[in-house]
């Protein structure tokens, strides 16, 4: 009886992969694949977030043939059973989320099923299951939609969340797929700490949770992995950026903040420090975001601390998710239209790290980290957690 099985998840906002079909959608698949073959996981989850990218109408068709490529490659071939999930029925904007989630099961794991939430049981997981389109009536997905009133004032758009769930080895857990709302303007992010943003994701996080812990199915274990959109408090960071600096801030014709510069004095030579617009976030000191990894900047990544009563991560030791440059010569600068923030994330209920095996000596065998780290893997660099989930002796 085997005592664990390994597995590995995957969280990826790819909307940029078809905004810029082409290189970086082969690099994607190349860096995807290698982490595949270094970690040899038995069970495989992916979730995927814009899926189709901004201009979606025109570019599903690609998406499908990416989902495709991935699930018939050669690299692929000792996982006989897939479970697929894309949410790409765009027509129907009451329900669209652009959500995507593939699901591998490696021949020699043997004991897995998937629950249906339609007839309350769980399933023997077999042969190949994709659902592309509307997921509407497809009975081992539960999907939804953020209502309209979760981020007022702001255009309503496909954020939402999905949720699968299965028994790996007599244990059972849920794995859910998320994508929150972002920051719209730099200017109104930096208007209060914590933000407004951050407040409406926080509110829709706390709806995700509550909805995967309701009593309408027994709760289970959970992980929740995609891309929250968490950014770094960027008043209290803008503030620390520029204590020694003159601020200027430039009005429009309506008296609207149109931009914030933030200039230090040298001699007699004025430097811009830092330059803020809607979507600009330009920091004269960029490379500070990379610098140890960005440890320095985890202190203002505050938004998972308001749920550490019902989740928790492995500790962050990669770089800033996001924004990377798009520019195919530039896979490790950051594109100057946000503060660089750990959007991407892997988080778990408390009970799902206990789940987690140990090694002999105690240590808890985990990877967290990027895939493609110094490759252009478009505007996210996808997050991946790796780990031995203890199995159960029925």
């Amino acid at each position: 009886m085997e005592s664990h099985t390994d597995v590995l998840l995957v969280a990826a906002n790819v909307g940029s992969l078809f905004d810029n079909v082409g290189e970086i959608q082969s690099d994607w698949l190349r860096e995807f694949f290698a982490t595949v073959h270094r970690y040899k996981p038995c069970f495989m989850a992916l979730h995927f977030q814009e899926v189709g990218g901004k201009d979606y109408m025109v570019n599903m068709a690609h998406a499908e043939s990416f989902f495709g490529t991935i699930e018939t490659s050669s690299e692929m071939k000792d996982f006989d059973r897939v479970s697929i999930y894309v949410d790409s029925h765009f027509k129907a904007e009451d329900n669209f989320t652009a959500l995507g989630s593939m699901y591998f099961i490696h021949k020699s794991l043997k004991n897995i099923q998937q629950y249906d939430f339609c007839a309350k049981e769980f399933k023997s997981v077999l042969g190949r299951n994709k659902y592309m389109g509307s997921l509407e009536g497809v009975t081992t997905v539960e999907k939804e939609k953020f209502p309209k009133n979760f981020w007022p004032d702001i255009k309503w758009s496909r954020k939402g969340y999905m949720r699968t769930r299965w028994i790996i080895h007599n244990q059972g857990l849920d794995l859910v797929n998320v994508h929150l709302f972002h920051d719209a303007s730099n200017l109104i992010a930096c208007n209060s700490s914590p933000s407004v943003y951050s407040t409406y994701r926080q509110r829709a996080l706390r709806y995700v949770i509550n909805r995967v812990s309701d009593s309408c199915y027994s709760t289970l274990p959970f992980f929740l992995f995609g891309d929250f959109n968490f950014r770094l408090d960027t008043l209290s960071l803008v503030q620390n950026l520029s204590t020694s600096a003159e601020v200027q801030t430039v009005k429009d014709s309506s008296n609207e903040v149109e931009k914030i510069i933030y200039e230090k004095k040298d001699n007699d030579h004025k430097q811009v420090l830092l330059h803020i617009e809607t979507k600009l976030f330009a920091y004269l000191h960029e490379a500070d975001f990379r610098e140890n990894n960005g440890r320095e900047l985890l202190k203002y990544d505050k938004e998972v601390a308001a749920f550490h009563d019902v989740i928790t991560e492995e500790e962050i030791l990669f770089p800033p998710s996001y924004p990377y440059s798009e520019d195919y010569t530039k896979p490790t600068q950051y594109m100057n239209t946000r503060c660089p923030s750990w959007c991407d994330r892997i988080l778990m209920s408390h009970s799902a790290r206990d789940l987690i095996q140990t090694k002999e000596d105690g240590d808890r065998n985990v990877v967290y980290n990027t895939l493609g780290p110094n490759v252009c893997m478009g505007d996210h660099k996808p997050v991946f957690v790796y780990f031995a989930l203890k199995a159960i002796a029925h």
